[in-house]
């Protein structure tokens, strides 16, 4: 046995559909669109979800609610996290060069998910409730800094 060989079962692989190469072919003249009607023609192309004329499913479909485009995402960090860190001080740009957060986006959030057994200096954005609660327990300061630039 050698790879030279080797053809998959029988049945598996079909050849190729020759379309529109002539008469004897059996996919000649039309080339399998059919006479005539709108599939036909030279250079036909359809719009993405056109569905033959019925409602496309995009507008069949209930839309609800709306997107605030003036919405803020934060990056977000858990005091856990904070916690395994080396350091006791904590700003955007030091998480950002640990690897903790990678796009700062409108400003860093601090959430009090997680134990927090040290002292700790962070400043950030915005403070969940939780989060300045177990920092100031643990002898800490939160500071909240400026919108993000």
């Amino acid at each position: 046995m050698n790879l030279s060989g080797l053809k998959p079962p029988v049945g598996q692989t079909r050849p190729r559909k020759r379309i529109g190469r002539g008469m004897g072919s059996g996919r000649g003249k039309t080339a399998t669109r059919g006479h005539k009607g709108q599939h036909a023609g030279t250079g036909f192309s359809q719009k993405r979800g056109f569905e033959g004329g019925q409602m496309p499913l995009h507008r069949r479909l209930p839309k609800r609610g709306f997107t605030n485009i003036f919405k803020k995402q934060y990056a977000v960090v858990n005091l856990g996290r904070l916690e395994k860190l080396e350091g006791d001080h904590f700003t955007p740009d030091s998480l950002r060069a640990l690897g903790v957060i990678k796009k700062p986006g409108d400003g860093l959030k601090i959430l009090g998910s997680g134990q927090l057994t040290r002292r700790i200096q962070v400043e950030a954005h915005q403070f969940s409730r939780s989060a300045l609660d177990k920092i100031q327990a643990a002898g800490g300061t939160a500071t909240v800094i400026g919108a993000a630039g």
